[in-house]
């Protein structure tokens, strides 16, 4: 049984209508400043970018997203190929469990912006619940167990990874027959080292981004065509894997 594993980024959540970040329209190309709300120690300090924070999950396309053919396209492989498919993901929307990917088979290696941790107890809800509270008026609602600062379940710039999260990705990338690397630029490590890893352990490694990427020249084969009509193409070929 052939093990495929996708190791997705933004770029599959762009016709969605979610913003990817480093793209030529990207997040962090249209507004610089927009960082500062996703970094943990200016987050923490600044009761001010804590408020523009709610403010952007409030207004944030992604709540309101649905799966599109690309996510549908992974979940109906992993159905054709009797679940032999794992999938890493940078994104933090949701949408590959949505689609029907099971949760189990999905590592979220950036967390999941569904779901909100207190920075003091570490309690979990959900985002829906914060967001919420935010409507009623808390422009920067405290944790309701012990009153310390409530984060996005992200991992903001300035945490780590989940160590644990890592390690199972790092286990399924050099397992897998397949890795295929679709919308993410390669470029924020450690999550990208796995394309290489991946390749180093004879995967083969097959990108579909519409930008280059610095392991382009490891891939087996490189798909610069859109996402939504180039990911199901390429997947319809291991079906009968």
């Amino acid at each position: 049984m052939t093990l495929v594993a996708i190791f997705s980024g933004a770029g599959i959540s762009t016709d969605s209508g979610i913003p990817d970040y480093r793209g030529p329209g990207g997040v962090w190309r249209r507004d610089p400043g927009a960082e500062k709300l996703v970094t943990y120690d200016t987050y923490m300090n600044d009761p001010d970018i804590r408020r523009r924070s709610w403010r952007m999950r409030r207004d944030s396309p992604a709540f309101r997203a649905r799966p599109n053919v690309a996510h549908r396209a992974v979940a109906e492989l992993d159905q054709a190929v009797d679940g032999a498919v794992r999938v890493i993901t940078q994104n933090v929307d949701g949408l590959h469990q949505l689609a029907g990917t099971p949760a189990r088979k999905v590592l979220e290696l950036h967390g999941t912006a569904r779901a909100v941790v207190c920075t003091g107890c570490h309690a979990r809800s959900t985002m829906e619940e914060a967001l919420a509270r935010v409507e009623a008026g808390e422009e920067d609602p405290p944790c309701t167990v012990c009153g310390a600062v409530l984060k996005s379940a992200t991992v903001m710039f300035g945490e780590r990874l989940d160590p644990e999260v890592l390690g199972q990705a790092m286990s399924i990338t050099k397992a897998c027959d397949v890795f295929i690397a679709v919308g993410t630029t390669l470029q924020v490590q450690p999550a990208a080292s796995l394309a290489g890893i991946a390749a180093e352990h004879g995967a083969r490694l097959l990108i579909v981004n519409a930008e280059p990427t610095p392991y382009d020249g490891q891939a087996d084969e490189v798909i610069r065509e859109p996402i939504g009509t180039a990911l199901p193409a390429l997947l319809k070929r291991f079906h009968a894997s």
